[in-house]
């Protein structure tokens, strides 16, 4: 090999002489412009300069997910980031340092909201200090001190390798210029080669620099140096297998898939070319421009690569942050209802789903932006929780108020003062309009317990006045011959006059009297029957005229708005219960035998019908609502 690089240099200075007498650009300057590709760019990663490329651009390594620890479990994980090398710990680090800051800002954010709910003023809050995020804050600059350190250390190395191979040229630079004694220096020239490929790494900006000087100043000994042509040719001939093995190599590497793997093998294949001396004149401008080529195909397909990853890095960034805004465009402070939030929350979800399907934006604003999405949805779902234990505590409260009411009707279910408890009563029943509603779950059942206390009473009550009993039956038989009626109306395929004949005696029957207590709730219910049925077949569309104008009023309603129909409704149909109750109870004080009593116990039993109609349009109504909701 040394006879070999000593005959090429010689050939290698001829050709530098020839190139800069016919005005051709210096081979110095042209490996100086020219990247492994062959194209004059300062974009594409050169063979130059791949320690800062591949650092910079190679893809990042896989990262543990810290997002589900808490903070002593994160003061922790840095610790153990502590045990490892310095130069390996950068991402986990800043993965850390973003959950670590991501729980302390929302405690912070919590503490200042709880300060400011006291009435305090803004300007005089201050986070109370966090044992955790001091321990955290001291990792964090022994690790900054540490990386300092080892920073301090490459380069000072890098700058002693400098200064090492700076001397070594500086060595063959006096050698060369003793051309009278350049056969007894082959030796040491040899010496001076294996040094100078055993020293380490030197700064970046003196790598070109470096290697060109030293290639020169030795290429300038070899050119000085004769040797025999039979050993010159023999260490041609190996050199030049082991380049055309390398050409092969490189033009295989345009066969991998990998393009990342591809350059970095490319980077190796470069340092084992220039280990590898010179071959002979006539081959070597040829055998470069083979293994130039091979290069230049692997360089474009790794610019592309990172040109593209950085394309789709941007419209995942521009997609993130359309995201962001689309979640913090939510209004928190317009969500007053269950169903508003519950329609938030499906927006929410929705997004984050989105958010899961998009790749990486860049190193430098990735992380900022899932903070600051995370931080939104955090904020969104603590104060849906908030909402909810507000609104779970007025229910309970309402709960615990009406079943005091219904413990107090039980209490007074079994007395036999007619007057006074049915007056104690009465105001229960006032009492409870004025309470609030409670869990829908429980919302029917303390109503029925409440109201089965109330009706027990009065039907005990009913039954002391014995007297209206026979005219209760009457009124019973009478109310079925109607429904009979109806019924007997609607089998008629010839009927023309349905619709008439059905309103009289819809108005007779609002005219017959009360009917046996458990008795009426049925008979009712065929009435209603007969009467839906009625209405299907002769289109008597006056009388749902107002459920049919309140079904179309919902269209286009907020479920809030809804929510408080149903309120007004429920509290409604509470009310007419209780005149309803009232009405009957009333009825025990009438004398049917006194002058007059006939007629007055009539319109009573009118206003009760009435009642009754208008309480099966309000249970139509609220099962219109619910299905609303």
């Amino acid at each position: 090999m040394e006879l070999r690089e000593m005959s090429e240099s010689c050939e290698n200075q001829e050709k530098d002489v020839t190139l800069n007498n016919n005005g051709a650009t210096d081979a110095a300057e042209t490996t100086k412009n020219e990247n492994i590709s062959g194209e004059a760019t300062t974009e594409t990663p050169t063979v130059d300069n791949i320690q800062a490329t591949e650092a910079d651009d190679a893809a990042p390594a896989a990262s543990a997910d810290y997002s589900t620890l808490d903070k002593p479990g994160l003061v922790a994980a840095l610790e153990e980031q502590l045990q490892k090398p310095i130069e390996s710990i950068r991402d986990d680090v800043n993965l850390i340092k973003i959950a670590f800051y991501s729980l302390r800002n929302a405690e912070i954010a919590a503490e200042k909201e709880d300060f400011l709910a006291k009435g305090n003023e803004e300007a005089a809050f201050a986070p109370k200090e966090d044992a955790d995020e001091a321990k955290f804050k001291a990792l964090l600059n022994t690790i900054k001190e540490k990386r300092a350190e080892y920073n301090a250390r490459q380069e000072a190395e890098k700058e002693e390798n400098l200064k090492k191979k700076q001397a070594i040229i500086d060595e063959i630079k006096s050698i060369v210029s003793d051309p009278d004694n350049i056969n007894k220096q082959y030796n040491r020239i040899q010496q001076l080669q294996q040094e100078f490929k055993a020293i380490g790494e030197v700064p970046a900006a003196h790598v070109t620099d470096t290697w060109k000087n030293y290639q020169k100043v030795t290429e300038n000994f070899y050119d000085l140096l004769k040797m025999n042509k039979e050993l010159r040719d023999y260490d041609f001939k190996k050199n030049l297998e082991a380049k055309q093995q390398l050409c092969s190599e490189a033009e295989m590497l345009d066969n991998v898939d990998d393009v990342v793997i591809a350059f970095r093998k490319l980077q190796d294949l470069h340092n084992q070319w220039r280990e590898i001396g010179p071959v002979a004149k006539e081959v070597r401008e040829e055998l470069w421009a083979r293994f130039k080529e091979a290069s230049a195909k692997i360089n474009k397909k790794y610019q592309a690569f990172f040109e593209n990853r950085k394309e789709k890095e941007k419209e995942n960034e521009t997609a993130k942050i359309a995201l962001c805004e689309k979640i913090e465009a939510i209004d928190i402070d317009a969500l007053k209802s269950f169903a508003k939030w519950d329609d938030a929350t499906k927006t929410i979800i929705a997004i984050q789903e989105e958010w899961k399907k998009l790749g990486f934006a860049s190193r430098k604003v990735n992380a900022e932006l899932f903070a600051r999405f995370r931080q939104t949805c955090d904020k969104f779902f603590a104060r849906k929780a908030e909402f909810f234990k507000t609104m779970k505590e007025e229910f309970a409260a309402n709960l615990e108020k009406k079943t005091a009411l219904c413990e107090q009707a039980e209490a007074l279910k079994d007395s036999t003062d007619w007057k006074k408890t049915a007056d104690k009563l009465v105001a229960l029943q006032k009492e409870w309009k004025t309470i609030g509603p409670v869990v829908k779950k429980h919302s029917d059942a303390v109503w029925k317990r409440f109201i089965s206390a109330c009706d027990y009473f009065f039907e005990q009550k009913n039954k002391q006045t014995s007297s209206v009993h026979q005219a209760e039956h009457a009124n019973l038989t009478a109310k079925r011959e109607i429904i009979d009626a109806i019924n007997a109306i609607i089998a008629d395929e010839n009927e023309t006059e349905g619709a008439k004949k059905v309103r009289e005696l819809m108005k007779k029957w609002q005219e017959i009297g009360h009917v046996p207590f458990k008795e009426k709730d049925k008979v009712y219910a065929d009435y209603k029957a007969a009467i839906d049925k009625a209405f299907d077949k002769f289109d008597m569309k006056e009388i749902r005229a107002g459920l049919s104008n309140f079904e179309s009023s919902l269209s286009g309603t907020s479920q809030d708005k809804i929510y408080r129909e149903r309120e007004r409704l429920v509290r409604s149909y509470e009310q007419k219960c209780n005149e309803l109750k009232t009405y009957e109870n009333n009825l025990g004080f009438f004398n049917a035998q006194s002058k007059g009593g006939n007629s007055m116990l009539k319109e009573v039993e009118r206003k009760i019908q009435k009642i009754k109609d208008e309480l099966s349009l309000l249970e139509q109504k609220i099962k219109l609502v619910d299905e609303k909701l």
